[in-house]
């Protein structure tokens, strides 16, 4: 959505685009440690959970959707093929390297993000959630992630509009960081289930669909509340490049 600081004409340096100076190789091969260990986590929750619902068959839904209104799984299928968008387009996006190498591809990823992702995905799970099948606690969870995936995706754009980059940059991480809050919530369930699977009989008298129940909505509420407070944790005691922060300079 926005080029680096210093405007969408400079170069990332002197010997030309894409050319990476001796020092900062060491800064891109620590970036790989992570960058590509997000990629691999992020295509593998694509390729397992996407393809049901690019046949538009209600039958392959892994959500329920019986007794929903009629409006419910056309949603559904927005928002997860534009949550797609968002969730590949994002990795680019939060990669420092590729962020200061390619500016202007930078740009149009981010606004595919954005305007073909975060966007459309949010207007439609809020008429999702509100009518899921996760209980109230769950379906709450949901809507509420789906109005702050919303605040935080306009506010950066807001900031890139406005060309004040440092605040866009800010606010895109927190976005990127609900955006992933889909694949968190697989983890939190899995979690869950090992910790209240022995307590069935005791505290749910072996009622496994309350227990399914609770543990969907402490899942959703668990992966975007802690996503975000990561996220702030990082912009709080790094230098968005991943190393620690100076404490003279703080």
């Amino acid at each position: 959505m926005a080029t680096t600081v210093g405007g969408p004409g400079r170069m990332p340096d002197e010997g030309g685009v894409g050319a990476p100076r001796p020092a900062a190789r060491p800064q891109r091969r620590r970036q790989l440690r992570w960058i590509i260990p997000l990629f691999i986590a992020m295509l593998a929750f694509v390729v397992y959970f996407v393809p049901p619902y690019l046949t538009f068959d209600p039958a392959q839904s892994r959500v329920e959707v019986a007794g929903s209104p009629p409006f419910f799984y056309p949603l559904l299928v927005t928002h997860i093929i534009c949550g797609t968008v968002a969730l590949l387009a994002g990795c680019f996006q939060v990669w420092p390297w590729f962020r200061g190498s390619f500016p202007r591809v930078h740009r149009w990823m981010g606004r595919a993000y954005f305007f073909l992702g975060v966007f459309p995905a949010g207007i439609a799970v809020l008429g999702v959630a509100p009518f899921g099948h996760t209980g109230f606690g769950g379906n709450t969870g949901n809507t509420m992630l789906g109005v702050v995936w919303l605040i935080t995706g306009v506010a950066g754009w807001r900031m890139a509009r406005q060309r004040r980059f440092p605040e866009h940059r800010r606010w895109m991480i927190r976005s990127f960081a609900l955006t992933t809050s889909i694949v968190a919530s697989r983890v939190w369930a899995g979690v869950l289930l090992l910790i209240q699977l022995p307590r069935l009989d005791s505290a749910y008298g072996g009622d496994e669909q309350a227990m399914i129940e609770a543990i969907g909505a402490a899942g959703v509420w668990l992966s975007w509340v802690v996503n975000l407070v990561i996220a702030e944790w990082w912009l709080e005691y790094t230098n968005h490049t991943g190393r620690p922060k100076s404490r003279g300079r703080r």
